[in-house]
């Protein structure tokens, strides 16, 4: 070993010594205080008098502290003034209170300069270290130099970034907050009072933006945990994928769903085509399902109702003016208000009938009025149970005779079913059912629809389509859903956040939305997430060159002004760390073929590996790709590889590579390997936006690049 080597590792070996004894403290600290948090949590459940806030408060604290076992200290900070900082994923108090804090929460304000200090702007900081762990233990150090007076044999290792982005695969999102960099951090500190749309090509680190996005709002603004944070992401698979990133950051205030999960208890399963979903993804179905739900609400009518074997009839003016006094309601609410306006005038119709009886009797008051009051108060329950008292004296009745007689018509089966047969209550998928299958509705309420679109969207009027719907008609059903409202009125309070219940309402208001892979939502899709969060506090990450959905726009401004207008802003994302130079650099005219006017992103550093191509007929086209790819696995070890093909080659290729991931360019999307083979790369490029979906597959390895081409 060379003197320098020596002293190198002589220099890893001090650094790793004075960490360990400083995560030993933090570790410590941490178990103090996780028992601290468990002992005040059995107080607080033992004490029916603390509130609900603090409960949440204390069970929120107690889970950070137990997700913080993994990875409890990443970072050290050394001004220019001697003073040391140390940062990991919460914070820790020192036990002495008037010191500084043991460990410094990533997302709090004075660990920004972790992220954002670089040799041309310090920010009053010569050293910033990187700190990996195994468990408790530090296995490496790696500094950056941040003043250029600083010796160099003072430091250690190589930048932490570059570790990173060499370091094997796994198939799990690591948790990246110790390789932010600038552009990337100052998105995740952005203000969340408007829409923030992050447009970033391959590699940028999109999703690790999004996800820390999401951890320090949650710190930052911590009224959003009582609302909790929508993560929204284009698969199941990707969820799982990010699965651990979350919680590993401490946040347990958040709901992880993708788009076709939004509505409880519904199944995107009936197939549909590229071409229906295009139709149906259109803005023009939002206000064409509102008219159309509003055009279910009854015409005014004389409405008469059977009380007790007398026919009570409330005229058309005032059935007209209940149904005037409802409106700007949804559906139901407004069913809710008629109806209570109905049972005070049917009280008012019971009320006048009696009156007229009163008035009749001319001989024999008592006895006629004892017979009618023993009528009424019959228990049947086909009719109202009057109960009068004041009528039992001299015919009138008193103000708690007519309460009486109002929450007795409320409560009456008769008088509920007439009601329910002149403003019925509605299911939305029965709703939308009636529509997509009534070739008369679509053209009233769809006019723009030309012949052929309508054909394609007519449904069978008898097709059972209960609980089950395409992917394209979710946001149509959620449409129809929020215009009908709760049947009734059950859900108004949503109260504190707990994450299943959350999932279980398709009306919970979120504090926040982050969306994954934006490009592909239509407008409608857009709209569905827009009723999830009025305030419109979103972030929207994707890459518009990568869009392959059959939707029409290729800008953001098209995708998104739908449901934000003008009230948006676009933060860009120019760096690639995750694909290689080599791997790059076959990306413009992919690009330019797609018919993007964007530049890929520059690529942060070479593989070394430059990317292969092998020819193969039809006929060993698969054996090939398998014996190509155990070659990738074993060089890979340790590692991942992925297979990317066209579609119609993907069920022969799962059944020879039952251990590897086989995916679509489309499904691929967000996930990443140490090698990539793609497979008959000119298939993919003949499937709808193929260009797009080769861009896509292309640049999801971080190391090396393999395609197997189909020879004539």
């Amino acid at each position: 070993m060379s003197a320098r080597l020596e002293h190198d590792a002589d220099n890893q070996h001090d650094a790793i010594a004075q960490e360990q004894k400083a995560v030993d403290a933090a570790y410590a600290r941490r178990d103090e205080l996780l028992t601290q948090a468990n002992q005040q949590l059995a107080d607080i459940l033992a004490d029916d008098e603390v509130g609900v806030a603090r409960l949440a408060s204390v069970r929120r604290w107690r889970a950070e502290l137990e997700h913080a076992e993994r990875g409890l200290v990443f970072g050290r900070l050394d001004s220019l003034d001697g003073s040391t900082r140390r940062l990991g994923r919460i914070g820790l108090p020192d036990p002495v209170e008037d010191n500084e804090p043991l460990v410094l929460d990533w997302r709090a304000r004075a660990a920004r300069a972790f992220y954002t200090a670089t040799p041309l702007d310090p920010q009053g900081y010569a050293r910033r270290r990187h700190i990996r762990l195994d468990g408790r233990d530090v296995i490496r150090v790696d500094d950056e130099p941040l003043d250029p007076s600083l010796p160099g044999t003072d430091l250690v290792g190589e930048g932490a970034l570059l570790a990173a982005l060499s370091a094997r695969r796994t198939g799990t999102m690591g948790t990246a907050i110790a390789t932010l960099q600038r552009e990337q951090d100052d998105i995740v500190r952005a203000p969340a009072n408007q829409p923030l749309v992050v447009q970033g090509g391959p590699g940028t680190g999109k999703t690790v933006v999004a996800l820390h996005r999401v951890a320090y709002l949650l710190f930052d603004q911590p009224e959003l945990a009582r609302q909790g944070v929508l993560v929204i992401g284009p698969s199941r698979r990707f969820l799982d994928y990010i699965a651990q990133v979350l919680p590993a950051l401490g946040e347990t205030s958040v709901v992880a769903m993708t788009l076709d999960t939004l509505i409880p208890g519904v199944e995107t399963r009936l197939p549909e085509t590229r071409e229906v979903a295009e139709i149906k993804g259109r803005d023009a179905w939002q206000p064409a399902l509102t008219a159309y739900v509003r055009s279910l609400r009854p015409q005014p009518a004389p409405l008469t109702v059977a009380i007790d074997g007398e026919q009570v009839t409330v005229d058309g003016d005032r059935v007209q003016r209940a149904i005037d006094a409802s409106a700007g309601r949804d559906y139901h609410a407004a069913r809710r208000r008629f109806i209570d306006t109905m049972h005070d005038a049917l009280t008012d119709g019971v009320i006048a009938l009696h009156d007229q009886l009163v008035a009749s009797m001319e001989e024999g008051f008592e006895d006629i009025l004892a017979g009618v009051d023993a009528g009424l108060a019959r228990a049947d329950n086909r009719g109202v149970l009057l109960g009068v008292s004041g009528g039992e004296v001299d015919g009138s009745l008193t103000d708690a005779d007519i309460e009486r007689l109002r929450t007795r018509i409320a409560d009456d089966t008769v008088v509920a079913g007439a009601l329910e047969k002149f403003w019925p209550t509605l299911d939305a998928e029965t709703t939308l059912s009636r529509l997509l299958g009534d070739c008369g509705l679509l053209t009233h309420f769809m006019p723009w629809l030309t012949d052929g679109e309508r054909n394609q969207v007519l449904r069978a009027p008898d097709l059972d389509t209960k609980g089950q719907v395409a992917p394209s008609d979710l946001p149509l059903l959620d449409a129809i859903a929020d215009a009908l409202g709760e049947a009734h009125g059950s859900n108004d309070a949503q109260g504190e956040f707990v994450a299943h219940r959350a999932a279980d309402r398709r009306d919970w208001v979120y504090g926040h939305v982050v969306i994954d892979e934006a490009q592909e939502l239509s407008a409608m899709q857009w709209h569905m997430v827009g009723r999830r969060v009025p305030s419109r506090s979103v972030t929207a990450v994707g890459d518009i060159d990568q869009a392959e959905t059959p939707h029409r726009h290729t800008t953001w401004e098209q995708a998104v002004s739908v449901a934000f207008g003008d009230r948006w802003r676009r933060a860009d994302l120019t760096i690639c760390y995750r694909t290689p130079r080599e791997v790059m650099a076959l990306t413009p005219p992919v690009l330019k073929a797609a018919g993007s006017h964007n530049h890929p992103p520059r690529a942060m550093r070479d593989s070394g590996y430059q990317p292969w191509e092998v020819s193969a007929t039809e006929e060993v086209l698969i054996a090939t790709t398998a014996r190509l790819a155990a070659e990738l696995t074993e060089r890979w070890a340790g590692g991942t590889v992925g297979v990317i093909a066209p579609s119609d080659r993907l069920t022969a290729l799962r059944s020879e590579l039952p251990a590897l991931p086989v995916l679509a360019a489309t499904e691929a999307k967000g996930l990443e390997w140490d090698a990539t083979l793609v497979v008959d790369p000119g298939g993919i490029c003949r499937e709808p936006r193929g260009w797009n979906g080769l861009y896509v597959a292309l640049t999801r390895c971080t190391q090396e690049l393999g395609q197997v081409l189909l020879a004539p």
